[in-house]
């Protein structure tokens, strides 16, 4: 079963982007190629078990489980020490990732207070956006009586895009709602 964001993308937003900037093979087309979710613990480094609980709630809003990462160097202002468990990530690719972005863009995005879309400045120059959310709770996944803190989680969505115009007109027909600014002149 493929899903409703494959099937969008197969069967309007290739031929679109294929007419709006002239691609002569199809290999050009821009296309998702994966979808890094990370959400960092300060709290385990005094608290392990803080890390399980976030475990838990990515695996039950990705459908995956995450890898467990580890503090790369020692920050005695932050008392962390080398090899420390400090955070969890999940690199999302094929069915579920169209799955979690379908999700992302139709249901959390649009539950988030007071939102007016993404912002535009937020792609990296070489086709990928970054996003952040300050709460797992507006994923439906997550059950709030058994929410013990709320965390934030950085979403990387990744794209075969060269430029940012290319990935921002790719994204924007896949349903990612951007901002867009007036020009003002």
């Amino acid at each position: 079963m493929a899903s409703r964001l494959k099937e969008r993308y197969e069967g309007q937003v290739r031929g679109t982007l294929r007419e709006r900037f002239g691609y002569a093979n199809v290999n050009e087309i821009p296309k998702l190629e994966k979808v890094v979710v990370n959400m960092s613990v300060g709290e385990a480094i005094t608290n392990p078990k803080a890390l399980d609980n976030a475990v838990a709630e990515l695996t039950a809003i990705t459908g995956q489980k995450p890898v467990v990462a580890k503090a790369k160097k020692s920050i005695a202002a932050f008392k962390l020490r080398q090899g420390v468990n400090i955070a969890a990530k999940v690199t999302l690719r094929g069915d579920r990732m169209y799955v979690f972005l379908d999700k992302l863009f139709n249901i959390v995005l649009p539950r988030i207070r007071d939102f007016r879309g993404l912002p535009e400045r937020s792609f990296d120059g070489r086709g990928n956006y970054n996003l952040g959310l300050r709460e797992q709770l507006v994923f439906p996944e997550i059950n709030y009586d058994k929410v013990d803190k709320t965390r934030g989680m950085d979403i990387t969505i990744v794209t075969t895009a060269k430029t940012d115009e290319e990935a921002s007109a790719f994204l924007v027909a896949m349903g990612l709602p951007l901002q867009r600014r007036e020009r003002k002149g």
